[in-house]
């Protein structure tokens, strides 16, 4: 699926639009309402609804319209979306919870970690999306100590990693794909840099989950958590957590809730017993609703494909970064395909205003501190990211 590098930039563009994925692309795009009248290339901030998440969505309110309340229905659709987001991932769904966002997943994660010990480093990287450095941050209070790798010109080096992570690190934050330029992580190789070290490894894959094919337990990873509105093509309210299953059964999380108990129904409020596996980590009751949307998005993009969907998004990433470059706009980070997820960075004075004239061309961006974000998926043509990358050029040049 890849043209070659020898090609002029201007031909490899008309040579990548012959290309077409593994999957029938003009059926993809019928499913999704919002392509008859915009283009949406915000996939790093929100993902647009297609049919099978709406029906999703109403045959939830249709139950609760018709019956008032059919818990066991709900309560297995919220199993059917553990399950969904386990098989995305390869583990078992003994080994997923079910969290209401990324931030509530990571405050659990840190919630069962005890910071008083010799153990109380956490290396984490400049490029963790806020929520989780906050997280972090929040636990000095109770002895924990910070230190972050930086960002260099849009990426993490894995020296600069080696040079921080010691024996005193308790756990290392390294997000899979970086929310400001796009540039992914190599997470087995910080997971070798952190268990040399008898450290544990937190992931957040949000930015890139279900933009490609990333295998948890064969990842090196500890921990990984993803909440679903963005590639995963579903809603916010609803997020997952990967706990690897030889570290779950030693962690108590002080932030639970009934449903992290071993036996939910006992409704013994005097009594803290853990569910086994990754379920101790399970909350109060679950977003049902966001859950129906979430196991019907997970199950469509597993039906097409992920390895498909990753391929095709790498080369409209691909297009996304040479289309800028040839358009003389400044793309952030990394410009290699192999070090960056589908979110292109282009540079700009005011963001806020480049996202504002994209909309108004019924073209969708995101704007994010000093760039906008083309964030394509899989339903996206090589046509949709040239259309957008023009606009995107004229808006920044006020044209």
């Amino acid at each position: 699926m890849c043209y070659p590098d020898s090609l002029p930039s201007r031909l490899s563009g008309i040579v990548a639009a012959m290309i077409t994925p593994l999957y029938d692309l003009d059926t993809v795009r019928r499913q999704i309402p919002i392509l008859g009248t915009h283009i949406p290339m915000n996939n790093c901030s929100q993902a647009p609804q297609s049919d099978v998440t709406r029906a999703a969505a109403d045959e939830y309110l249709a139950s609760w319209a018709a019956d008032g309340m059919d818990w066991d229905t709900w309560i297995e659709r919220t199993e059917q979306a553990r399950s969904e987001f386990a098989a995305f991932i390869g583990a078992e769904p003994a080994d997923v919870a079910v969290a209401t966002s990324l931030s509530q997943a990571v405050s659990s994660v840190a919630s069962a970690l005890f910071w008083g010990g010799r153990r109380n480093r956490i290396v984490a990287s400049g490029a963790e999306f806020p929520t989780v450095g906050h997280v972090w941050l929040a636990q000095e209070r109770y002895g924990a100590v910070v230190d972050w790798v930086p960002v260099r010109d849009g990426a993490v080096e894995l020296d600069d990693y080696q040079a921080r992570i010691d024996d005193q690190t308790l756990v290392v934050s390294a997000c899979r794909g970086y929310y400001q330029t796009g540039f992914k992580q190599d997470i087995p190789a910080i997971a070798e840099l952190a268990h040399a070290k008898g450290a544990l490894l937190f992931v957040d894959a949000y930015q890139t989950m279900g933009s490609e094919h990333f295998d948890a337990p064969s990842s090196g990873a500890d921990f990984v958590a993803s909440g679903n509105l963005k590639f995963l093509m579903g809603i916010p309210g609803i997020a997952f957590l990967w706990v690897r299953p030889e570290v779950s059964g030693r962690l108590e999380p002080s932030i639970t809730g009934w449903f992290g108990r071993a036996n939910p129904y006992a409704f013994e409020a005097d009594r803290l017993d853990w569910a086994e596996g990754a379920r101790r980590f399970d909350l109060g009751t679950p977003p049902i609703m966001e859950a129906y949307v979430a196991r019907a998005g997970m199950a469509w993009l597993r039906e097409l494909g992920l390895d498909a969907i990753e391929a095709w998004n790498a080369e409209l990433g691909r297009r996304c970064v040479e289309g800028a470059v040839e358009r003389g706009l400044t793309v952030l980070g990394p410009h290699d395909p192999a070090r960056r997820a589908p979110t292109t960075a282009i540079a700009c004075d005011d963001s806020h205003a480049v996202e504002a004239e994209l909309h108004a061309q019924r073209i969708i961006g995101s704007a994010r501190g000093p760039a906008i974000r083309l964030a394509p998926h899989f339903y996206n043509t090589i046509d949709d990211v040239d259309r957008a990358l023009d606009a995107t050029a004229h808006a920044i040049r006020g044209e």
